[in-house]
């Protein structure tokens, strides 16, 4: 067994950790700039800007400013003030998880459609989360002449107790969204929900494992830079997960709403809806009467693959009609679906 606390020991640990800090910002920074599109469509207002994407844009900044800061301190060949350096690094990079299980908890609050019973519990989840989260300083770092930034002492406790409630958070979030599923799936599971139900699973486990990761060292306890040295990871891959099922509901948001029935059958509506107009009755040749709901659809915003699709797999009766000189397509589908 090492002496993990011995010069030769920390010197090794200290090279490590400068290593692993700058891949770890590769990463990000490539996670980063890949998906800039996303924050352009909000600048160009090709999407609506909404509450949520207050959160979304918290956490990946709140990062970023992290991983500059990590970069600054270990990379500083002129003295600077480390300790306030590292305060900074810390409150922004737990931030960064905590908003990294907000964006997680938005969605379940959407899926439960605001449900009181639901949200307070939350809240009150959250509020204490962030308690932890701002408890204080939890690092201490001092300058050496020819070293850098040194890492001089953790607050193993904080730390750990921080960490080991993410991951009870992230777990309660799951099981919710889970059980609401589970119920939707008794009417047929939709491909949003679907989609719900795998990035829930992917971000769980993904921030879960992380976050395991640095608790484990944390109580091992084997000296200051290995204490810390897998937080950078936890934050990272918690944001990364958190803000890739942010974007992957948002586009499939914008491709129209999807139609599906009590059979659990679904498919797409046209891209874009326009009016919805009051339900219909059709009488058929055998004297059946069906219900019909129409959604009119710009014809400019309506392709001949679309309408040949539909009619197609006899799920909807393409009409054309006049309204105020500019053509229109009508779908009807069941009044007794649900859109989406």
């Amino acid at each position: 067994m090492p002496d993990w606390n011995s010069p030769a020991e920390l010197a090794v640990d200290a090279a490590a950790f400068l290593k692993f800090i700058h891949a770890m910002a590769g990463l990000y920074f490539w996670e980063w700039v890949t998906t800039l599109d996303y924050e352009w469509a909000f600048i160009t207002r090709q999407k609506r800007f909404h509450y949520p994407a207050v959160f979304y844009f918290l956490n990946r900044y709140s990062l970023l400013f992290t991983m500059i800061g990590l970069l600054i301190a270990e990379d500083s060949t002129s003295e600077i003030n480390c300790q306030a350096l590292y305060t900074f690094n810390q409150i922004t990079g737990q931030a960064a998880s905590g908003l990294a299980s907000i964006n997680l908890s938005i969605r379940t609050i959407a899926l439960w459609q605001n449900d009181k019973r639901v949200v307070i519990p939350i809240v009150i989840i959250i509020l204490g989360h962030w308690s932890l989260i701002l408890q204080g300083v939890t690092v201490t770092a001092t300058w050496q002449d020819g070293v850098g930034c040194v890492v001089g002492g953790v607050n193993n406790t904080i730390l750990a107790a921080t960490f080991i409630y993410s991951m009870c958070f992230d777990l309660v979030i799951l099981s919710v969204s889970m059980y609401k599923l589970v119920v939707s799936a008794r009417t047929g599971r939709s491909q949003l929900m679907s989609l719900l139900f795998q990035d829930g699973l992917m971000y769980f486990f993904i921030a879960f494992l992380s976050n395991m990761l640095a608790v484990v060292f944390i109580l091992l306890n084997l000296n200051a830079i290995l204490s810390v040295i897998f937080n950078i990871p936890a934050a990272i891959f918690s944001t990364i997960v958190a803000c890739r099922a942010v974007r992957r509901l948002n586009n499939f948001a914008t491709k129209g709403p999807e139609i599906f029935s009590s059979t659990g059958h679904s498919f797409r509506a046209a891209p874009t809806a326009g009016n919805v107009v009051a339900p219909t009755k059709s009488d058929l040749h055998h004297g059946v009467h069906v219900q019909m709901q129409t959604f009119t659809v710009a014809d400019d915003h309506v392709s001949d693959t679309d309408v040949h699709e539909l009619e197609r797999k006899g799920r909807g009766v393409p009409d054309v009609e006049a309204g105020d000189g500019s053509p229109s397509v009508e779908y009807k589908v069941p009044y007794g679906a649900s859109a989406l």
